[in-house]
């Protein structure tokens, strides 16, 4: 549940109109990110272009992790905090603007916006360091977070002339520190600075800028006039889309215990592959009317960004209210669901007619179970 220290009691933090603000700009590039994978070759998209599309998603939602963080426990809602954040939003614009698929020529830009903006948050920990000369273990902790920070920023700034001089991509490595990094950092935190209910609320309200995004990308069923299949599939994906959502709203509202006192650094780590995840359905969503992508692969890419949301999804329950911690017998439920879910997509995977139909049922059946134990755990029958 993440490591619990000494507690410094403060007051509940809100989330500010300026860090919705802030958030509007990664809708942007969720949509510039997404786009990556509407470049099909051969049936489906190229392995290079797929590895670039993966390491844009983890960058920005680290990025926008690290943010968050700062804001949690050290944001002030002052001058400093939203001129960095302004800076932010404007250096993301390059980031955004170099997510394409042949991006040879935009990763000088791309690395250099990237690396200031880790730049500018890990400056902040150390600007905040005044405010903390009454306090060892949280000015420790704050200097060894700025120093994951500093530390990620050189090594993306190396990124580029490194790849120039030898070929090898060092960019992969520096997302990865940063994720080991803070969580070593959160290891060895022994005073608990997060407002977890600020953060579960932050946390949230990016899926839900996710589910924006993919609300968009599903007006391409719309285009062409009216058809049955048209139709179709468009009612289906939509019914995906809810049931999706309907899901994730009922572990936060009714499941999820914002009052716990934690870190919180594995909830966030879960909500990276919990978005990467809704935002490989919604491209996989788009391929399902799309003739032009082989069925297959489409089918496997759609199995497996679901298998990925509802496993990072239920493994957030480990920090739900004591009352509503699942049994095993839950657990064994929704793994019975998936298998079936994945044999019978499997089994048809030649009528994506069947494959979308079978989606929507997994979808709605693992939102009944999730809703039948949240009556269950509310009522304590």
């Amino acid at each position: 549940m993440g490591k619990e220290g000494t507690e410094i009691k403060r007051e509940e933090k809100k989330v500010e109109y300026l860090e919705l603000i802030y958030d509007l700009i990664f809708v942007y590039i969720i949509g510039r990110n997404n786009s990556l994978l509407h470049q099909i070759s051969g049936g489906f998209v190229e392995g290079r272009v797929f590895g670039v599309y993966v390491l844009c998603t983890l960058t920005v939602i680290q990025i926008w992790n690290f943010s968050t963080y700062y804001i949690n426990m050290h944001g002030r809602n002052g001058l400093r905090d939203h001129i960095c954040l302004f800076i932010n939003m404007f250096l993301l614009y390059f980031m955004g603007e170099g997510m394409r698929t042949r991006w040879d020529g935009f990763m000088l830009e791309y690395h250099i916006a990237w690396g200031l903006i880790l730049l500018n948050i890990g400056v902040q920990y150390f600007i905040e360091l005044r405010n903390l000369r009454d306090c060892p273990e949280v000015t420790a902790q704050t200097k060894r977070m700025g120093l994951v920070l500093g530390a990620e920023a050189l090594m993306v700034f190396v990124t580029y002339p490194i790849y120039r001089a030898t070929g090898f991509f060092l960019a992969p490595f520096a997302v990865l520190f940063g994720v080991v990094g803070s969580m070593i950092h959160g290891k060895k935190s022994r005073v608990t600075l997060v407002d977890f209910t600020h953060l579960t609320e932050r946390a949230m309200l990016y899926v839900v800028f996710t589910f924006g995004e993919m609300i968009i990308a599903l007006a391409g069923y719309f285009e062409g006039g009216l058809t049955v299949r048209g139709l179709y599939f468009s009612l289906m994906s939509f019914l995906i889309v809810v049931g999706l959502f309907l899901s994730y709203g009922t572990v936060y509202d009714h499941l999820i215990d914002r009052e716990l006192k934690c870190t919180g650094l594995v909830y966030m780590l879960l909500h990276i592959f919990l978005i990467f995840a809704l935002s490989l359905i919604t491209t996989s969503l788009e391929f399902m009317h799309d003739d032009e992508v082989e069925l297959l692969p489409k089918i496997l890419m759609l199995i497996f960004s679901f298998l990925g949301y509802y496993v990072s999804l239920f493994m957030t329950l480990r920090f739900s209210k004591t009352r509503c911690r699942p049994k095993a017998r839950f657990f064994l439920s929704l793994v019975g669901c998936a298998a079936s879910f994945v044999l019978l997509m499997l089994v048809f995977k030649d009528n994506s007619t069947v494959n979308i139909a079978l989606s929507v049922i997994y979808v709605w059946g693992i939102f009944l179970l999730l809703h039948r134990f949240s009556i269950k755990t509310a009522t304590g029958h």
